[in-house]
């Protein structure tokens, strides 16, 4: 018992850092998908292992529905074709798979989530690199330090925490956040 304790209590700290820490900046990922979306841009979610599940989930939510039924939104995760996730890694190695995806589809004003727990996932920086050479605005979800990712992106979102799974756990809460606040800026309440 005294691990299922200590884990929801670190769990429960964190987002209470996160709180005291980071409500401008979510405000401002918010207003900055708003602003994209409304101008009819793309939203394009990148991240590895369970980041790419979290993008996955994003993007599901804002595609399909998330509180409400209103029209799709353009979010896609370029983390679920298999096909071309392994063509790119054979041939141009896996650190270009995202960029490929965005050379092909990403254009000016589309805004790129780039989901790394470390912030040092190469793949996901030189992605960010990229998007950012086509006009892209690019957001970083990342742990207590930023990693490189904090230095590559327009916006960072660093949660306090250096355990993974406590960082994924605000990651995913975050998501949750900037899908009611896309929902009720667009379709309102």
């Amino acid at each position: 018992m005294d691990d299922i304790t200590s884990q929801l209590l670190e769990s429960i700290e964190t987002k209470r850092m996160l709180l005291s820490e980071n409500l401008e900046i979510i405000r401002d990922i918010g207003n900055t998908l708003i602003g994209a979306l409304r101008q009819h841009n793309y939203i394009y979610l990148i991240g590895n292992g369970g980041s790419a599940a979290d993008a996955q989930h994003i993007a599901g939510e804002l595609m399909g529905r998330f509180q409400k039924n209103r029209q799709p939104l353009p979010a896609v995760a370029l983390t679920t074709d298999s096909s071309v996730m392994t063509a790119i890694a054979n041939d141009f190695g896996y650190d270009m798979c995202f960029v490929r995806q965005i050379e092909a589809l990403v254009r000016t004003g589309d805004v790129i989530l780039a989901f790394s727990t470390s912030g040092n996932s190469q793949g996901i920086i030189h992605a960010v690199q990229s998007a950012k050479t086509i006009g892209a605005i690019t957001i970083g979800f990342t742990g207590k330090d930023g990693g490189q990712l904090q230095n590559a992106v327009d916006i960072c979102l660093k949660i306090p925490s250096n355990n993974t799974p406590r960082i994924q756990e605000c990651h995913i809460t975050v998501g949750h956040i900037l899908c009611s606040l896309i929902e009720k800026g667009l379709f309102g309440v």
